[in-house]
C-alpha cells in the first residue's frame, strides 16, 4: 500500500524590527500568494506612475512645440503689421501730399475759373452798346423814320468825334442818301449798332474794332449823327440800351 505524500505549504516570514533597544522584534507570515500580489500591485503603480510622467512629457513638449510655434506664428504677425503700418503710413503721407496738390489745383482753377469769369463778363460788357457813340457834347432828338424805325439824332460840336459804342465787326460802310455815309457795327451778341454820319469815315468793311474806337470825325459841315440799333435784326430805341450819366 502506497502513502500519499503531503504538499508542502511555503510561508514567507516579514520580520518587522524597531530602532529603539529595547524594541521588540515581531514576525509576520504571509503566504506566496499575497506576497505576489502586492508585487504585482506596487509593478503595477510604479508602471502606471513611470507611464503616467511618459505621458506628461510628451503632453508637455507637444504643449512646447505648439506655444513656439504660434509665438513664431505671433511673432511674424507682428512684423507683418509692423511692415502694413509702414505702408499705411507711407500711403497717409502720400494722401496727405495729394491733398494738398489737390487742394492747390482747386484754388488755381478757381482763380482760373474767376478769371474767365470776369474777362467774359468784361468781353461781355465791351460787346454791349451801352456807351455814348460821340465824344464831346452834343445835344440828342429821338425820332421815328417814316419806315417806323426809331432813330437818335445827335448834334455834336466841331472836332468830335463818332466812336463805336461796343466791340464788334463792322459790317457795311457805304454810302447814305440823307446822312452822307453809314457805318453798320456787327457785335456778335445780336445787337448791330448804325452810325449815319456826313463825316469822314474812318473804318473800312470786315475791320474789327474795339469799344470806343473812332469810326467818324465831325466837322462844323457834318455835326448830325443818326444812330440806330437792332437786336436779332429788329430795330429798337438805343435809349433801351444806352447808358447815359450826367
Amino acid at each position: 500500500m502506497v502513502r500519499k505524500g503531503h504538499k508542502r505549504k511555503n510561508n514567507h516570514v516579514v520580520i518587522v524590527t524597531s530602532d529603539a533597544t529595547d524594541g521588540k522584534v515581531r514576525q509576520f507570515k504571509v503566504r506566496p500568494w499575497i506576497l505576489q500580489t502586492i508585487i504585482l500591485v506596487q509593478c503595477v503603480i510604479i508602471g502606471a506612475l513611470i507611464g503616467f510622467f511618459l505621458y506628461e512629457r510628451d503632453v508637455w513638449t507637444g504643449e512646447t512645440l505648439q506655444t513656439e510655434a504660434e509665438n513664431d506664428a505671433i511673432a511674424k504677425l507682428e512684423q507683418e503689421k509692423a511692415a502694413l503700418e509702414g505702408q499705411v503710413a507711407g500711403l497717409n503721407g502720400e494722401i496727405d501730399e495729394l491733398n494738398q496738390r489737390i487742394g492747390i489745383l482747386s484754388e488755381t482753377v478757381n482763380q482760373k475759373t474767376q478769371s474767365e469769369t470776369q474777362l467774359s463778363e468784361q468781353l461781355q460788357k465791351q460787346t454791349m452798346p451801352t456807351e455814348f457813340p460821340l465824344t464831346g457834347k452834343t445835344s440828342m432828338e429821338e425820332k421815328t423814320e417814316e419806315n417806323g424805325n426809331p432813330i437818335c439824332i445827335f448834334t455834336a460840336s466841331n472836332g468830335s468825334m463818332v466812336v463805336a459804342a461796343a466791340g464788334g465787326s463792322v459790317t457795311v460802310v457805304n454810302e447814305d442818301p440823307e446822312y452822307g455815309n453809314n457805318v453798320w457795327v456787327d457785335h456778335g451778341n445780336g445787337y448791330t449798332t448804325i452810325y449815319r454820319c456826313a463825316g469822314e469815315v474812318k473804318v473800312r468793311q470786315g475791320e474789327t474794332v474795339t469799344q470806343g474806337a473812332t469810326l467818324f470825325v465831325i466837322t462844323d459841315d457834318d455835326s448830325k449823327l443818326g444812330y440806330q440799333m437792332t437786336r436779332d435784326g429788329a430795330y429798337i430805341s438805343p435809349m433801351e440800351v444806352l447808358a447815359i450819366s450826367g
